[in-house]
């Protein structure tokens, strides 16, 4: 007897610099092979519509900046709460909403810079922000399905520099050097990779993930990959 399908919902927007349309496109094949229906709404308020975030199992969230109303943050928070996955990447999940605490609170952090090239070196382009730096993964992100057989790794792309909070389970982090154009004095490490326990909810962010190039990166693909299923309530959960 075949597995029911279970219900994705791809919510995508703002920035258009990170590519929403482009990098979730990129991720629909991988859903539907994994036994998702999968649903792409352009406006956040479809979080309102009651009904149809209960049959959810998975939201895919890639809005940076942007708004959210509250109503349509309480249909989300209730949603999650209630076993509904979320699952995202870079600014789209927690450079979302910036006139919303509750959502920051749920998501655990939230992008505060991105440190870029020597000031010499800008053209006031994304690129002024692209940097060497390497992904390290945690004591815990070694046990972790989401993380399994990868190694520390290096990308070239934005650096996040993150506030959060304790509550986060980190996968993986990253270090901002201390730099001489820069004002602060010792290294910052920020997680990179995590995920966040939200009522019977699971949320899953990597921060990894700026445009389409960086999610078609094998480790960074594999990530999120691994990172949706995980989140995802499963068809037993449902019941």
């Amino acid at each position: 007897m075949e597995s029911p399908m279970r219900e994705a919902l791809i919510v995508r927007g703002g920035w258009d610099g990170h590519m929403p349309v482009e990098t979730t496109d990129f991720f629909i094949p991988f859903l539907e092979a994994n036994g998702f229906r999968v649903r792409v709404e352009e406006d956040n308020e479809v979080y309102t519509d009651v009904s149809l975030m209960r049959a959810t199992d998975l939201v895919v969230q890639t809005v940076t900046m942007s708004e959210i109303s509250w109503e349509a943050f309480l249909g989300l928070r209730a949603a999650v709460e209630a076993g509904t996955g979320m699952a995202g990447w870079h600014g789209g999940i927690i450079d979302s909403y910036r006139n919303n605490a509750d959502y920051q609170q749920m998501m655990g952090a939230l992008f505060a810079a991105h440190p870029g090239k020597h000031p010499d070196e800008r053209k006031g382009e994304q690129e002024d922000n692209y940097v060497p730096y390497r992904v390290h993964v945690t004591d815990r992100g070694r046990s972790h399905p989401i993380m399994k057989g990868v190694d520390h790794f290096d990308l070239v792309t934005e650096q996040y520099w993150v506030l959060h909070d304790e509550y986060l389970d980190v996968l993986a982090t990253t270090t901002q050097d201390v730099r001489a154009w820069d004002p602060w004095n010792r290294q910052i490490t920020s997680p990179a990779i995590w995920t966040r326990q939200w009522g019977k909810g699971r949320i899953f962010v990597s921060t990894p993930g700026h445009r389409i190039e960086i999610v078609e990166d094998p480790t960074v693909r594999g990530i999120i990959e691994r990172g949706m299923l995980w989140a995802a309530r499963s068809a037993e959960e449902r019941v």
